[in-house]
């Protein structure tokens, strides 16, 4: 009970930080001036996150995550202090990203330890019970955040990190066994999280600020790539992308993260824009979306542990998050509530399926690895989406009402056709019920990694 006590509350910091600012977002431009950066704030801490996530996964397949969890969750309180005490929108912006480096332990070590502390006949459940909790801290964030900048100040939307961060702390450090550390060190893919952080900090800002920089963005990519089959311990092992549910998982963690950070970042936007709400009761305007979202996560988990099957409920979740998009985009009082419960239901299934599916797709040595990779899209996922979300509230030219609308008019469904595209596309296999990978996996795997399954 105290490692799934350290499991959940590791999952709740990294996952809360990323959307219990968007209630406060607007009081925050207001005091610290800087409307241009709204969407950075969140934005930084994802690009952070994308970053140091795969680093993390990889070093804690070696060394243990316990750790690697220490030092994220460390990181993390410290970029939380910074950002309370920020003085403008651009130290806001840095701080944010400090605090990102230490989330990016959080969410891959966390799932990876669900996986290895559970028996795989339970994985189902228990990631549907952990999907529960990730819908309830997407949308239970922004509640929080609105309620905190309210009757407490928007500085306590960070400083609230800290009685959590410190209790997480104790329990990982006094209930999480150690593991010796191999003999052979290994050296970090520096370059490759330089090139790969580059890459996409340059997409993002092509997209937001200038388009110039979208071929430099395109030239690191290939730069990245390049690195990547070379490298000795690579950031992302590019071998594993051979294998069709490995991909088609990550691919569905980017589709679902548009209808996701859209509806959670824009939606406590539009009503306390549109509709002159308050910080607070924007998120309670939003809680369709909240029980939707948990509730698909935990029934998912459900079908998934009875069936030992994925694919079918990861399709089902993308047509209800098809049709809550197309309900969702006439911003109606009458069709709005029923959208967002629609969209929360179609997203819930993502957060515990793909987990589930990426991760009989790999053999154990690269759990780590598999589960960071699929944060990693997500989180790239999210941040494209708030740069995107940009570039179409600039485009709308009528005001923060009308970018807004246009914003959720666009992004939630064309994260739905991604989502429903690599759901179909994903490999019709039986969950197993024993510890082992897909059996594509064996043929895409170097012959060290295949004998070390043998």
């Amino acid at each position: 009970m105290p490692l799934l006590l350290a499991v959940v509350g590791g999952m709740l910091l990294a996952l809360l930080d990323q959307t219990i600012v968007s209630t406060a977002l607007p009081r925050i431009t207001t005091e610290l001036g800087g409307t241009g950066g709204y969407g950075w704030v969140v934005t930084a801490y994802l690009l952070s996150i994308t970053a140091s996530g795969p680093l993390y996964g990889r070093l804690s397949d070696r060394y243990g995550r316990r750790p690697l969890l220490l030092i994220g969750i460390t990181v993390f309180l410290t970029g939380s202090v910074l950002c309370a005490t920020a003085f403008s929108m651009p130290s806001l912006i840095a701080f944010r990203a400090v605090q990102g480096l230490g989330a990016g332990a959080l969410m891959p070590l966390c799932l990876a330890l669900a996986a290895e502390t559970f028996p795989p006949g339970r994985q189902g459940a228990v990631q549907g019970m952990l999907g529960g909790v990730m819908g309830l801290s997407y949308v239970g964030g922004p509640l929080a955040g609105g309620y905190l900048t309210d009757h407490a100040g928007w500085r306590w939307v960070f400083l609230i990190n800290l009685p959590i961060g410190i209790v997480i702390l104790f329990l990982i450090a006094t209930r999480l066994p150690r593991v010796a550390a191999p003999a052979a060190r290994i050296r970090p893919d520096y370059l490759g999280i330089a090139l790969f952080t580059g890459a996409v900090s340059a997409l993002l800002l092509g997209l937001s600020e200038t388009a110039l920089l979208l071929p430099l963005a395109a030239v690191l990519f290939v730069a990245f790539v390049h690195v990547e089959r070379r490298a000795a311990e690579p950031l992302l092992p590019l071998h594993l992308f051979r294998v069709r549910g490995y991909t088609t998982a990550a691919l569905g963690a980017f589709g679902a993260a548009f209808g996701l950070y859209s509806a959670i970042i824009f939606l406590p936007r539009y009503f306390q824009t549109a509709r002159g709400v308050s910080a607070t009761d924007s998120g309670l305007h939003i809680y369709p979306l909240l029980l939707g979202m948990v509730a698909g996560s935990v029934v998912t988990g459900y079908l998934i542990g009875r069936t030992h099957r994925h694919r079918p409920w990861l399709l089902a979740g993308a047509l209800f998050l098809a049709c809550g998009a197309l309900l969702a985009t006439r911003l109606s009082d009458t069709t709005l509530p029923a959208g967002m419960l629609l969209m929360g239901l179609g997203i819930g299934p993502s957060m515990s399926g793909l987990t589930v599916a990426i991760q009989n797709a790999v053999p154990p040595t690269h759990l780590g690895t598999a589960t960071s990779t699929l944060g990693l899209f997500r989180q790239v996922g999210g941040a494209l989406t708030l740069s995107l979300a940009d570039l179409i509230h600039r485009s709308a030219g009528a005001g923060q009402s009308a970018g807004t609308a246009a914003i959720l008019r666009r992004l939630p469904p064309t994260g739905a056709v991604i989502l429903l595209l690599a759901a179909a596309a994903m490999p019709a296999l039986r969950t197993p019920a024993t510890t082992d990978a897909d059996p594509e996996l064996s043929g895409a795997l170097p012959p060290v990694v295949r004998q070390s399954r043998g």
